[in-house]
């Protein structure tokens, strides 16, 4: 029987899963906005912690790749009937989650000085750098338990529950952010900057409980580690390997970009900080999207349904772009208001609003990057996905960021990179996808 590809069918997991996916996101922005506005230091504090959230979201994106692995082989083994053969392999891919999670963050605890000295914070920023990273560390663990459980729900082609998890946490990361960052008269001193760290931290801790309680109360799925290691196991490894070194190729874009935009001073990379999180909330925003071609993909291609995975693609890269130019124009109706959120600072602003222009016009290019970045985890395509990632980092991001560092184009010239490299991703996943399934085509 063939999968029904609707418009109903697809936003039954895109709406959720858009709301999920903001909710990360949302918490580094809601630091983002609230330190920015601290009135006490508040520009080296919005630096801080640009640069910090920066670098989490490395260690994150690189260590939380079993996430897309998970998903993939359940919704595999779903499409194809075999659902019962995979019990016992989610267990094991948290407990790997978990004990990765666990060295990494023993690995750079004792580390953290000049770990952000590679970044180019000194002075002030970074001492706030280290104090807010020491207690942002220790979420690290509990946000890759979370992402796990996610991916087991994805692969089950259910996107409700964490939709419920990430909501309460960005609502929870919110209120405690303005309480503990700017305090409670009579009850609570503020905290500024060390409060954002708390609040994250709390929220985080809560989620992951969710994510327990409701993985146990909702699913079949036992968190028992069992042995023999499932024969997926090696599979899962390996496409998550893949994965890894995608996100380090990723992630060193990233970083680089933060460190030329810290080169260049303070103002420099709060407006980077601003213009980043405003590009990761339009990518996670869109990413709903690309979450229901992973989910439907991985069940399409386990059923063999190669028809309804080709219909599949061109809806969700068509309801993917209805929602990015929407951002478009929210973008340029809201240009100005848009940097007041986040910081008071003129000079933060004006360096600000000189490139925002560049984030908002290449939202529509993103989405065909994002969509098809989703729908080719769900294919299990990691290998792909890695080489595609390395030769838009090496041989597009580095080459222009390091041209507009010689010719001193500023954020310009970061920002010219960025659009290169989602260019060159996007391109070379479309002309992939269509090379591989237009021959499986029943009718063409």
């Amino acid at each position: 029987m063939k999968a029904a590809i609707t418009f109903k069918s697809i936003n039954r997991l895109a709406v959720p899963a858009t709301i999920a996916g903001i909710a990360e996101p949302l918490l580094s922005i809601t630091d983002t906005a609230i330190v920015g506005n601290i009135p006490v230091d508040g520009l080296e504090s919005l630096a801080a912690a640009g640069i910090v959230g920066s670098f989490l979201s490395m260690l994150i994106w690189i260590l939380g790749q079993t996430r897309s692995a998970i998903s993939a082989i359940i919704s595999q083994y779903l499409g194809a009937g075999k659902i019962e053969e995979v019990k016992t392999l989610p267990a094991q891919a948290i407990f790997l989650n978990i004990a990765m999670s666990i060295f990494v963050l023993l690995s750079t605890i004792f580390v953290v000085r000049e770990i952000f000295e590679l970044l180019n914070a000194s002075g002030k920023i970074l001492e706030y750098c280290i104090a807010y990273y020491s207690i942002r560390v220790w979420g690290f663990p509990l946000t890759l338990f979370v992402f796990a459980v996610m991916g087991i729900f994805r692969g089950l082609q259910n996107t409700y529950y964490p939709m419920l998890i990430a909501m309460v946490g960005a609502c929870l990361n919110i209120g405690l952010d303005f309480a503990l960052v700017y305090g409670i008269e009579g009850f609570i001193e503020p905290m500024y900057l060390e409060g954002a760290a708390w609040a994250s931290l709390m929220a985080q801790a809560v989620m992951a409980v969710m994510a327990f309680v409701l993985l146990l109360a909702k699913t079949d799925i036992s968190l028992r580690l069992r042995l023999p290691v499932h024969s997926e196991l090696g599979r899962l490894v390996v496409m998550s390997l893949n994965l890894f070194v995608r996100a380090l190729a990723l992630n060193t874009a990233l970083i680089l970009a933060v460190r030329e935009a810290t080169a260049l001073g303070p103002q420099y990379i709060g407006a980077h900080t601003i213009a980043i999180n405003i590009w990761l909330f339009s990518a996670f925003f869109i990413d709903g999207y690309a979450a229901a071609g992973n989910i439907m993909g991985g069940r399409l291609l386990g059923a063999r349904d190669y028809d309804g995975l080709w219909r599949l693609a061109r809806k969700v890269v068509k309801y993917g772009l209805a929602i990015s130019l929407g951002l478009v124009v929210a973008g340029f109706l809201f240009y100005k208001p848009i940097g007041y959120l986040f910081s008071k600072e003129d000079l933060v602003l004006n360096t600000f609003y000189s490139i925002f222009f560049i984030v908002v016009l290449a939202l529509p290019m993103n989405t065909i990057a994002f969509v098809f970045d989703g729908l080719f985890k769900g294919l299990g395509e990691m290998r792909y996905l890695r080489n595609t990632l390395l030769a838009a980092t090496f041989i597009g991001f580095v080459p222009v960021l390091f041209l507009g560092k010689w010719f001193n184009w500023g954020l310009y010239g970061i920002w010219a990179a960025f659009t290169v490299w989602m260019a060159i991703r996007g391109g070379a996943l479309v002309w992939k996808f269509i090379r591989k399934f237009r021959p499986l085509l029943q009718n063409g």
